[in-house]
């Protein structure tokens, strides 16, 4: 069964120095129907504007991946980190027992496009940790990269949650093929371009809910960008 979920049918918050698509509840934007899907809680897409950004702000019990698309995203947290997201970076942010971070755009004049996906931790009070990489393009490439797992296999990022992600860029008309376990589930999101889902149509910024299908088929219609989670 696979479920879409359309972007425009996303919540939508425009700031003026935030233009904020919402894929499950969050924030201002309440639907009973869109709590989030198994682990997955928060998928948003941001668009921020140039030097702006959020000031510092609490978390806690909360697995924060962030991706960034376009432009950059400076980070400061009560860790002592103090690093610069560019293009095709991740981070994660294990809340735990509480953090505080800002996010900044610090270009003077260009915007920042990112991904924040939240996931619920496996337990709570986990000691807050940090963590930043980059994945080699050649291998994400009409592949599927592992990006974050519960085991840091392959390199992965750590994440506290029987959950991986993966990282795909598919040039047009290019198929992967992948098995999806019994009693898994997965989430895709469409970052960017055009593909079809076993058949299903999705479109730039689109996701679909993914449960009892035993192989999944990803078929580039345009040179594309997705992510994949295998979820319990």
């Amino acid at each position: 069964m696979i479920k879409v979920r359309k972007a425009d049918d996303r919540g939508h918050a425009d700031h003026g120095w935030l233009d904020a698509h919402h894929t499950f509840s969050f924030a201002s934007y309440r639907d009973p129907t869109q709590m989030g899907f198994r682990a997955l809680r928060v998928m948003n897409e941001d668009r921020i504007a140039a030097g702006q950004g959020f000031g510092t702000h609490p978390h806690r019990d909360m697995e924060i991946v962030t991706y960034v698309l376009e432009g950059a995203l400076e980070h400061k947290d009560s860790l002592g980190n103090g690093e610069v997201l560019r293009p095709g970076e991740f981070q994660r942010i294990t809340a735990g027992t509480g953090i505080t971070h800002s996010e900044f755009n610090p270009s003077a004049d260009e915007p920042t496009h990112l991904y924040q996906i939240w996931l619920h931790p496996n337990r709570s009070g986990i000691e807050p940790s940090y963590e930043q990489k980059r994945f080699d393009d050649d291998k994400l490439s009409n592949a599927l990269r592992l990006v974050a797992s519960p085991d840091s296999s392959d390199g992965s990022l750590l994440i506290h949650q029987d959950a991986r992600i993966y990282l795909s860029k598919l040039d047009a008309k290019h198929s992967v093929q992948t098995p999806l376990a019994a009693g898994r589930h997965g989430w895709l999101q469409v970052l960017r371009g055009s593909i079809t889902l076993n058949g299903e149509a999705l479109d730039t910024s689109d996701g679909a809910a993914i449960s009892d299908e035993p192989t999944l088929e990803l078929t580039a219609t345009t040179d594309a960008e997705i992510m994949l989670f295998d979820l319990a």
